[in-house]
């Protein structure tokens, strides 16, 4: 599962092709001939700014996801603490869900240690996750990966100049990690409840370890991700309530 905020309990997230260090990234399966990123730590920046995608350390945004049955507050927090990847300095990000609902509220379902970084180029870049989920009387953490073990391979989540084209690979590890995405759209403009935003980019977003699931996004300026909505094989929706960007 992809992990760029709001971390979605049902399929993940995002975008195009890489201007940097990044070779193949047109989809295809590890090791044929389709996906090998080229990852020089050199190529990479101390700090994630790219309009899109934001990480400004202290960050805080804070979400409502609505499913056929439940509800779940998700809370992302940009830590300053750093992670060496494949030799690249990752931003560590914190994702909790917790449930809303009146039967389990404030009960944790999900917690997640995400790791970003930006090339010099301003593509932000995907490098693993460290989740754990609480759904059942063992907690799982199943989907956890980390690029550069066990054939993992890091991906794109947001290019620095997004423009809708081909789909891109944004994560890949072989049987828990398969995160596509696509550009759609630029230029829209959307209100949820922390605030009215324009010049957003929507995306098209899917697993190929969740077939049938399609979730679009919308990113926006100095923000990031403000909406997420499955509009193939559930309902489910997530909107930003609330931030705090230092």
């Amino acid at each position: 599962m992809n992990g760029v905020y709001p971390m979605t309990l049902v399929a993940a997230l995002l975008l195009a092709c890489s201007t940097s260090s990044e070779t193949g990234q047109d989809g295809g399966p590890q090791g044929e001939g389709g996906y090998h990123p080229s990852i020089d730590p050199a190529s990479f920046a101390n700090a994630i700014d790219n309009p899109f995608l934001p990480m400004t350390p202290g960050s805080v945004m804070t979400y409502a996801e609505t499913d056929e049955s439940d509800t779940f507050d998700i809370t992302v927090t940009v830590t300053s603490e750093t992670k060496l990847i494949m030799g690249v300095s990752c931003v560590v990000v914190h994702d909790v869900v917790t449930e809303a609902g009146a039967g389990g509220a404030g009960a944790v379902v999900e917690d997640t240690w995400d790791w970003y970084a930006q090339d010099t180029g301003g593509n932000v870049w995907y490098f693993g996750e460290d989740t754990t989920a609480y759904d059942g009387s063992t907690p799982s953490h199943a989907g956890s990966w980390e690029a550069g073990v066990d054939g993992a391979l890091p991906g794109i989540v947001m290019p620095a100049n997004p423009q809708p084209g081909a789909p891109y690979r944004q994560e890949y590890y072989r049987g828990q990690a398969e995160d596509m995405g696509q550009v759609l759209a630029l230029d829209q403009s959307v209100t949820v409840p922390a605030g009215s935003y324009t010049g957003c980019v929507k995306t098209k977003d899917w697993s190929a370890l969740e077939p049938g699931i399609i979730e679009n996004k919308w990113f926006c300026p100095g923000v990031g991700n403000v909406r997420a909505l499955v509009v193939e094989g559930g309902t489910d929706e997530e909107v930003l309530a609330a931030a705090t960007i230092p």
